[in-house]
């Protein structure tokens, strides 16, 4: 389980941040705060893994708070969500560490792609072993083995298609949906789209095992 706090000067789009999260499995909101102070304090207090933050906060810019939750030797990492479209926001953003740069409004879908992305990454650094430079090389880019790959339908990310691929790459014999969602860390229904885009690519296929009763189960493996 991963866990955000979210920093949102406005406590209604900071409660619909919350919502959104709170929809999106493997993450959780520990807390909410609405001043530079108050995310610093709370970061103290939580110790979340992700801060998704405001940069127009009221007492500081947003990015001033990475320096002060640094200097505090917390390690948290953050995905800045804001309005602020200059470049120059974005560069400070990038250089300070941030994950990723969401800009204000946005949608579920949005948000979902970019939280599942960073729990690809973070699941594939905090692998005990980086086996060659290509892991290495994989995880910089972003996209690895799929750069050449057929595009991903909208809302699926490279990071989590390269865990499921590896899921089946590595297995010996088929893999259920579910079964591919244990392994990876990801939903049922997200590890069905995956899979389901493999097979309709030509890189997976697809067999059936018939049960006693019911629909038959539908069984995946990678084509060699």
């Amino acid at each position: 389980m991963i866990d955000v706090l979210i920093v949102d000067d406005d406590f209604m789009v900071a409660r619909i941040h919350r919502g959104f999260v709170e929809r999106i499995d493997g993450f959780r909101v520990v807390g909410t705060a609405s001043t530079g102070e108050q995310a610093i304090a709370a970061v103290d207090e939580y110790r979340p893994d992700l801060v998704l933050l405001d940069l127009y906060l009221p007492d500081m810019f947003g990015l001033d708070v990475v320096t002060r939750i640094r200097a505090a030797r917390h390690d948290c990492d953050v995905l800045v969500i804001s309005a602020a479209r200059e470049a120059e926001a974005v560069r400070r953003a990038v250089r300070y560490g941030a994950v990723n740069y969401l800009l204000k409004p946005f949608g579920f879908d949005e948000l979902r792609n970019r939280l599942e992305q960073y729990a690809a990454r973070r699941a594939t650094l905090r692998a005990a072993v980086v086996a060659d430079q290509a892991d290495v090389d994989r995880v910089l880019s972003r996209s690895g083995s799929l750069a050449t790959a057929p595009a991903l339908p909208r809302g699926l990310s490279p990071e989590t298609a390269e865990l499921v691929e590896r899921a089946l790459r590595t297995n010996d014999g088929t893999l259920s949906a579910s079964e591919c969602a244990d392994r990876v860390g990801i939903s049922r229904v997200s590890a069905r789209r995956y899979l389901e885009h493999f097979s309709g690519t030509g890189r997976a296929e697809v067999s059936l095992r018939y049960g006693a009763a019911g629909r038959p189960e539908r069984r995946y493996s990678w084509v060699t």
